[in-house]
């Protein structure tokens, strides 16, 4: 009983030191966090955070994951089988919108995505697991409005979804180098381009 109290303290614990890091990495930026400064966020020292993590390149992907988990909760987009309330383009469209707002965590995203594509990266699985799920859940909404009419049929929504994950990714890094593009508006003349006008 003593084992699974200790699980759950841990697994709070855990929780606690990623929902901190998201505020603070948004406030003072990827490059200008440092391990100590989210430890003492949470009153642990270094090695005692990452004790809760099995590297510091775990501890960033988590944080990323953990950024996913709220912008989904927030912006109502589910990430499984089933499309939520919310078009999964428009919830894009609005986490893009937000992005603006924490900056750090857009670049903390850049780097460790970039990093993330050697094999060898503990955050690969991660970030092709993470693709995988929006490939999926884009292409059901795009397969959905097809359906409606309001995307033509010939338009494969496999490779439509790639080019909006792709198209959102390269906007970012333009607006890291040049923050008076607008990101949200960009995406939305995309999608205007895309969906039939009656």
């Amino acid at each position: 009983m003593a084992a699974r109290g200790q699980y759950a303290k841990g697994v709070a614990k855990r929780d606690e030191i990623l929902a901190s890091a998201l505020d603070v990495i948004a406030r003072n930026g990827y490059r200008r966090t440092s391990v100590r400064e989210l430890a003492d966020e949470v009153g642990l020292s270094q090695a005692g955070l990452l004790h809760y993590f099995s590297s510091k390149e775990e501890l960033f992907q988590e944080i990323l994951r953990k950024r996913d988990e709220v912008d989904a909760a927030h912006f109502e987009i589910e990430l499984g089988d089933q499309l939520d309330a919310i078009d999964p383009i428009d919830g894009l469209i609005k986490v893009v919108r937000h992005n603006t707002e924490v900056p750090g965590l857009v670049q903390l995203y850049a780097q460790i995505s970039t990093e993330a594509g050697d094999p060898a990266h503990p955050a690969h699985d991660f970030f092709v697991q993470r693709y995988e799920s929006f490939r999926e859940l884009f292409s059901a909404a795009i397969r959905a409005q097809q359906a409606a009419g309001e995307i033509a049929p010939d338009v494969d929504a496999e490779l439509l979804s790639n080019i909006i994950l792709a198209v959102a990714d390269g906007l970012q890094t333009q607006w890291m180098l040049d923050p008076t593009i607008d990101m949200a508006a960009n995406i939305e003349h995309l999608w205007q381009l895309i969906v039939r006008r009656p």
